[in-house]
């Protein structure tokens, strides 16, 4: 995977070298917006990089009111840190970031390299199995050569 990068990242240097420092900018926001989306899609899918599935939730007892219904019904795993609001993209004419910052990036570290944290503020402590968040799939680098390329087709 590191030889595909590197060739990657050798290819499109010798494309954005030839623009202007405006048009990098642009570009690689473009990018970036191109690779959130699609960072999303795959994780609402809860697929990792490779395609492997997630490992399952762990069960949760049902919360059941005084007349027997459950209250609780069953919330979709990363619904809010797959949002354009945590999945944030950073992008300058040098380098693209698309990542986790702020007190989100602790809780995807987490997932993502399969570390210990407690359940709650004075709760136990829970090993989570790990769950890669981010990584580049070979669609993300489909992504990534369409999107340059439709740009430097319009210019």
């Amino acid at each position: 995977m590191s030889d595909n990068l590197h060739a990657l990242e050798a290819w499109v240097g010798g494309l954005l070298a030839k623009l202007q420092p405006a048009q990098r900018r642009a570009v690689n926001h473009k990018v970036a917006i191109d690779l959130r989306r699609s960072q999303a899609q795959r994780i609402k899918a809860q697929q990792g990089p490779d395609g492997t599935a997630y490992p399952a939730r762990k069960r949760r007892k049902e919360f059941k009111g005084k007349n027997g219904r459950i209250k609780r019904q069953k919330a979709a795993m990363f619904a809010k840190i797959r949002t354009v609001k945590h999945l944030k993209v950073k992008a300058t004419g040098d380098q693209i970031e698309v990542g986790f910052f702020g007190w989100v990036a602790r809780v995807a570290r987490v997932h993502q390299f399969g570390r210990q944290d407690r359940l709650s503020k004075k709760g136990p402590l829970y090993k989570y199995p790990e769950r890669s968040l981010l990584g580049l799939s070979k669609l993300d680098r489909t992504v990534i050569r369409e999107s340059l390329l439709q740009h430097i087709q319009k210019h």
